[in-house]
């Protein structure tokens, strides 16, 4: 059986969590990283050299950086996977660059929102910091609010893909009660496809609950 490593409360192990869900794809977790530990064990390490989660192992196959993991995980599941992950070249790699565009661009932005506030004691939080991260977080979500409103309902129009798994987690970080600040931008398209994508049963089980 597929088994996962990592804690549940990880945004890279939620989407993996999520999908699975979505695929119908049975599994066994396994608790790793921060308090849970594992992830400096050697054999851990022999899996995944960065001492990072997730980690998924296959049969033979072991595969860490959880958006390459997605990709396999919707390569691997026949038909289930291809409503999700298009074969079709153009339509599989702008999925690809919305992935790609949360690690480069998005992440970045919005670490000191999630940090600062959800991870962070009151007393010991950056304030400045968190309000230029609200900031930096808003100009990416504006252009994924444009793109929605200019051809939704889904990312990529009418269906959804593994991109949308991906970036629906981190609106999570955005529209949760945990971060919400009074500065921040209202974006209809987008508040109206996070709630398409919370009205699916993976979503609720994994993205839904309380951040902590």
């Amino acid at each position: 059986m597929l088994e996962v490593f990592g804690r549940a409360n990880s945004i890279n192990v939620i989407k993996v969590l999520w999908l699975l869900d979505e695929l119908g794809t049975p599994y066994a977790r396994h608790d790793a990283g921060m308090a849970f530990g594992r992830v400096d064990d050697p054999d851990y390490r022999a899996m995944n050299p960065n001492g990072r989660v997730p980690t998924i192992r296959d049969g033979d196959v072991v595969l860490w950086e959880s958006n390459s993991v997605l990709r396999y995980l919707a390569m691997t599941a026949g038909e289930r996977g291809l409503a999700l992950y298009p074969a079709d070249p153009a339509a599989r790699a702008s999925a690809d660059r919305w992935m790609d565009w949360q690690l480069s661009t998005l992440s970045p932005a919005e670490r000191n929102l999630f940090w600062g506030l959800v991870r962070t004691p009151p007393e010991k939080r950056d304030m400045e910091a968190v309000r230029a991260a609200v900031a930096a977080s808003a100009a990416c979500w504006r252009i994924l609010d444009a793109r929605i409103a200019a051809g939704g309902p889904y990312i990529d129009g009418a269906m959804m893909t593994i991109a949308d798994i991906v970036l629906g987690a981190y609106a999570r970080r955005w529209f949760g009660p945990e971060v919400a600040m009074p500065e921040m931008p209202q974006f209809p398209a987008l508040a109206a496809w996070y709630a398409r994508l919370g009205e699916r049963p993976g979503f609720q089980r994994w993205v839904s609950p309380k951040l902590y």
